[in-house]
């Protein structure tokens, strides 16, 4: 079976990050861009991550943060890597280990993909180009991503327990990101769909 790693992102509160990981998730994410509606400041972002255990990543999602302060968030929250979702520089973040970061690309046509030039993460992460960095539950266009995106690659942006299966059939990713599809309110994440998204997600793998 082929395994395709699930992030739950966005995660708000303890009890919803305690929750995904019991189904199953590979990963946790807190937004820590003050400007989207799942925003956590830094003690919230505490307790959040003192809900996962060793062996879950803990990634935290900046937008146009300074890389200097990018790195010292990391220490300081105790992140396993920074999500890089917004007009980031591969030379603003040269100094930076590589292996601590996720570059995300935001893609609405094939000049999108340009955005991956000159990086040397060992990890892209694809989601649709939408105003306000992600968040938005826009599905990103699969064939593109599948045809063009640099390898290995998560795959974001309105991934739902309707159509993950069809979305790693699609592009084979080899992972999966999900915030809105599986909330109840922005930031509240709701279990039932969680776990179905997870479910979704391993049944979809044993096909590949």
């Amino acid at each position: 079976m082929t395994r395709v790693t699930v992030k739950i992102c966005g995660l708000t509160r303890p009890e919803d990050a305690a929750v995904a990981v019991a189904a199953g998730a590979d990963a946790i994410g807190v937004n820590l861009w003050p400007r989207s509606k799942r925003y956590v400041d830094d003690a919230a972002a505490r307790a959040v991550l003192a809900a996962v255990p060793r062996g879950v990543l803990k990634i935290g999602v900046f937008v146009n943060t300074p890389a200097a302060e990018v790195v010292a968030r990391l220490a300081s929250l105790g992140l396993d890597r920074a999500q890089l979702h917004g007009d980031e520089t591969p030379e603003a973040f040269a100094s930076v280990d590589a292996s601590q970061l996720i570059r995300v690309v935001r893609v609405r046509d094939e000049a999108s993909f340009a955005a991956a030039e000159g990086w040397t993460v060992p990890l892209f992460m694809y989601d649709a180009l939408v105003v306000g960095y992600g968040g938005a539950g826009v599905t990103a266009p699969w064939a593109l991503v599948e045809r063009l995106g640099r390898r290995p690659l998560w795959l974001a942006g309105g991934l739902t327990p309707e159509n993950v299966a069809a979305a790693i059939v699609a592009v084979r990713p080899d992972g999966v990101d999900v915030a809105s599809g599986v909330e109840s309110a922005p930031g509240k994440k709701d279990p039932t769909r969680m776990r179905a998204f997870i479910d979704a997600v391993r049944a979809a793998a044993r096909t590949l």
